[in-house]
């Protein structure tokens, strides 16, 4: 039985993602660590395809409205990738976290010390422009829901501004 019930049924269809860190540890709420999201982000942009259409990254979870070429592939590198720097951070500022990642890793991942994000990416297929609004809706307020800001503008890691005209922190394309 597979693990995780959500599947990519059209790996070249836009999708809605979230990518989850092991125990909902607050790893974002450190700004190097959401800075290697973005970068990561917009290198895939750039070299692999990625169309970005929106995005938030909160202290423990991010959701992503995108698409590639093949997005289940384009997921499991983005997660990969991000992890071995999140933990090359960590391990340069000798953080304590690095146990707690250490500690929660699946047992059967034993090709790794530590375990930085969740399995899965829990997509769900966009199924036109009425879906992709909704879905934009909810991952703009997501910091509003959580009470962090009154205005999705207001949340740095957001492509919010990017919708209202205003330079956000990297590029998405608004129109479907």
């Amino acid at each position: 039985m597979a693990r995780d019930r959500y599947k990519v049924l059209d790996p070249t269809a836009p999708h809605f993602l979230t990518c989850t860190i092991v125990q909902w540890l607050p790893l974002f709420a450190h700004p190097a660590n959401a800075r290697i999201l973005l970068d990561a982000l917009a290198y895939l942009q750039q070299h692999a395809g990625l169309t970005l259409y929106g995005y938030v990254i909160m202290e423990n979870h991010c959701h992503l409205l995108a698409q590639s070429p093949a997005i289940g592939k384009t997921m499991a590198s983005f997660k990969s990738y991000t992890a071995k720097q999140i933990i090359s951070g960590l391990i340069e500022r000798r953080s304590p976290v690095l146990d707690l990642l250490a500690f929660h890793k699946l047992r059967h991942k034993r090709d790794r010390e530590h375990q930085v994000w969740q399995e899965g990416s829990h997509p769900e297929l966009i199924a036109d422009a009425a879906m992709a609004s909704v879905k934009l809706e909810y991952i703009h307020n997501n910091p509003v829901k959580r009470g962090y800001v009154d205005d999705p503008l207001h949340w740095r890691y957001s492509s919010a501004r990017n919708y209202a005209g205003l330079e956000g922190l990297i590029e998405v394309t608004t129109q479907w």
